[in-house]
């Protein structure tokens, strides 16, 4: 795991520095834990989704190829990797809906451990905006939730993307659950 993290921060080294063919090296490294972060985000969604895992990696590998992003390190790709799932997870939640005029609305499941005591199917629309109104006030804590439920990095890796202490990161997802604890509409 060493070796290929060392591989993985000197491909991203070398995409920062403008070698667009780096991609092409990286991707073979990350694509194991590209599809374990996609089966993390669509395990939370309902059954009957239309995206598969390989969808999932591939529409979000296009957008991270476009991306102009200054790529830090492994942990810091795979919180932007992830993140760019969840974006086009609701992303196609939106124009489901739109088609459907709000008939055909997905929910994402909870895990227990997010909002404890109150597991059950939550609308994915829903959550964005939620979040999305949080982040207002709370960008750090907005990003800590992402990090840590969506992407599934520990408490330790999301204070290294977030340049803070674990104990920060403790207090954060505190504060941000608290907050969807109180915005958020029962499950379904």
């Amino acid at each position: 795991m060493a070796e290929s993290s060392g591989k993985i921060t000197s491909l991203l080294a070398a995409l920062r520095s403008g070698d667009r063919t780096a991609m092409d090296s990286l991707i073979p490294i990350v694509y194991g834990e590209l599809r374990r972060l996609a089966r993390l985000h669509l395990r939370k969604e309902s059954q009957g989704h239309m995206l598969q895992t390989t969808a999932l990696v591939h529409e979000a590998y296009l957008r991270l190829v476009g991306a102009d992003v200054p790529w830090n390190d492994r942990v810091h790709f795979y919180a932007v990797a992830s993140t760019t799932m969840r974006r086009i997870l609701v992303d196609h939640a939106r124009s489901r809906r739109q088609l459907k005029r709000g008939g055909d609305v997905r929910n994402v499941t909870l895990d227990e451990e997010l909002v404890p005591g109150e597991s059950g199917k939550w609308d994915i629309l829903e959550l964005d905006e939620a979040m999305t109104r949080l982040e207002q006030d709370a960008p750090r804590q907005v990003r800590a939730l992402e990090l840590h439920y969506f992407a599934g990095l520990s408490h330790a890796d999301v204070a290294h993307v977030l340049v803070v202490s674990v104990s920060t990161v403790r207090n954060d997802l505190r504060m941000a659950l608290s907050w969807l604890r109180r915005e958020m509409t029962p499950p379904l």
